[in-house]
């Protein structure tokens, strides 16, 4: 029996050659140097922002080269697939606010002329490139059933040899076609396996745009392509996606270096252009005992993309953050650059750092300086958004009170040096709720150095009766303040009181102190002025009338 009509006995339904695919799929009218890149996750659950890295590198590179990016999805191993998977990695690429060109929209919709994007769905193609193999000589079916496999790496195991199928250990590698004909004919479950030309004592040599110029030895072993149940592993999908598909960049974590010899003497088989290959470091955090690991599902859960969206993350500052692991030199340029697109950015594969580091604190920093720089308006448009999915009850609050909630949030904003307080709008219902007086009500006040009831409220009578108009300006308002230090025994100058605090009941600085907490609950909030200015003075008697 002919290698043609193996592959036919193994294949009658795939009508459709490589050249068929070629020219369905041809080669995309882009410019020259153009970079195509993509995203391709499998569905399995859990998206974490070491996930995004590579997603957000992959979406950068082609946008300064006039490139495509596409996401792809990889579910050959269904055993691992969650429901929902695929809808979990898309809402994750909203969160961090990456779009792509093309590829699957949704679970049931595409966008783009390459496609099926989801693998499931290309077994057909998968079948037409084995077949090609088939017939050429370049691949075989294998019968050993698991239990044939697990002896062979036993004996060599003992033998202290190289675990694998290659060689004298590739059992079916030299079987006729008839046997392999009447083995098929008789139901026999089968894999499919390269037929690999390497040899393992000479060297391949690449290279890596993150690693530079790497050689390992050839691939001689005959690694399965295709699955009993016809679906193909990554080494055979990966081949034939991003060929069709004209990748010309592959990103992914540097746990796939040693699959290389196989991937290029695949593409080397099919005589197709080699992407190019980068390889990321894992990603890794730091303990609370300061000891570097990788991620953990279990342990980090505020790793995982979805929780950024929960809290409201701003998208932008995650983008900033994930460039500072990308690329070393980002921060300063950022730093010379502070208005420019960070798509302007000039990414180099070489810069990547070996092992990035994942550091939630300087990601809360970034993202704090970023909400200082929004309007009032934006981040009131931000925090409604997050508050329709998350927070109905606040949504109410703020839509009941649009224009007075943005003042409330302009306090200390535009100013040369703006409040930093938030880093999500999650947090702001916490710095800002007793502004509305509908969360004001069963409260805990910070009193701090002054906190007999009986003086507080000697003060608060004597401020709001005598000394508080919400008509004064800034200046005028602070010396009336000190009027009331001077009247009840506190010192209105500071530097008085360093000199001589025996003889003052306490500070311009108590005082205040009392106004504030009795007003906000708080010993830290934005500006007591415009604070006061936005309660106005009917509502701060109210709260002056609720201590007791």
């Amino acid at each position: 029996m002919t290698n043609k009509e193996l592959a036919d006995l193994m294949y009658p339904h795939v009508t459709k050659t490589i050249e068929d695919y070629e020219k369905i799929f041809p080669k995309r009218n882009l410019k020259d140097g153009a970079m195509v890149s993509r995203y391709a996750p499998s569905p399995t659950g859990f998206v974490h922002m070491g996930n995004m890295l590579s997603c957000f590198i992959e979406n950068i590179v082609p946008k300064r080269t006039g490139g495509k990016f596409y996401l792809r999805i990889e579910d050959t191993d269904q055993k691992r697939e969650v429901a929902g998977g695929i809808n979990n990695i898309i809402s994750a690429m909203k969160t961090i606010g990456l779009s792509y060109d093309e590829g699957v929209i949704s679970e049931e919709e595409e966008l783009g002329s390459y496609g099926p994007y989801i693998q499931s769905k290309r077994r057909d193609i998968y079948h037409a490139f084995a077949k090609y193999m088939i017939e050429n000589d370049l691949a075989y079916p294998c019968f050993c059933e698991a239990e044939e496999i697990e002896e062979i790496r036993n004996i060599q195991k003992e033998n202290k040899e190289r675990i694998g199928y290659y060689g004298e250990y590739a059992k079916c590698r030299n079987l006729t076609n008839d046997e392999r004909a009447e083995k098929i004919k008789a139901g026999m479950p089968y894999t499919i396996r390269i037929k690999s030309r390497g040899d393992f004592n000479k060297r391949v040599k690449f290279h890596d745009e993150v690693k530079g110029d790497i050689e390992f030895p050839e691939n001689d072993q005959d690694m399965i392509l295709i699955k009993s149940d016809g679906m193909p592993l990554y080494h055979f999908a990966h081949l034939v996606d991003d060929h069709l598909m004209r990748t010309t960049h592959v990103l992914r974590g540097e746990d796939w270096l040693p699959s290389v010899p196989l991937h290029l003497e695949l593409f080397d088989m099919f005589g197709f252009e080699r992407p190019k290959y980068a390889h990321l470091g894992l990603i890794m955090i730091v303990d609370s005992n300061g000891t570097k690991r990788k991620i953990s599902k279990r342990k980090d859960k505020d790793f995982a993309v979805k929780h950024y969206h929960e809290i409201g993350m701003p998208s932008y500052a995650m983008q900033e953050y994930l460039m500072t692991i990308a690329n070393s030199n980002f921060e300063a340029w950022r730093e010379e650059n502070k208005d420019k697109p960070i798509e302007e950015f000039p990414f180099d594969f070489a810069k990547i750092g070996s092992s990035p580091l994942f550091d939630y604190s300087k990601l809360v920093n970034i993202s704090k300086n970023y909400i200082s720089t929004l309007s009032a308006k934006e981040v009131y448009d931000n925090l409604y958004t997050w508050c329709d999915e998350f927070d109905k009850d606040f949504l109410e609050l703020i839509t009941k009170y649009k224009d007075y909630t943005i003042d409330v949030l302009n306090i200390e904003r535009e100013q040369e040096k703006p409040r930093k307080d938030f880093s999500c709008y999650s947090e702001i219902k916490s710095y800002i709720w007793y502004m509305y007086d509908e969360l004001f009500s069963d409260v805990t006040y910070e009193w701090q150095n002054i906190n007999d009831i009986k003086e507080i409220n000697t003060i608060l009578k004597t401020y709001i009766d005598k000394y508080y108009d919400i008509n004064d300006d800034k200046d005028t308002w602070f010396s009336k303040i000190k009027l009331l230090c001077d009247e009840l025994g506190y010192a209105s100058n500071i530097k008085d009181y360093k000199k001589n605090p025996d003889a003052y009941k306490g500070s311009v600085v108590d005082v205040s102190m009392v106004i504030r907490v009795a007003v906000t609950t708080k010993k830290a909030t934005p500006d007591l002025y415009d604070i006061l200015k936005l309660l106005g003075t009917d509502r701060i008697k109210t709260r002056i009338d609720k201590i007791k």
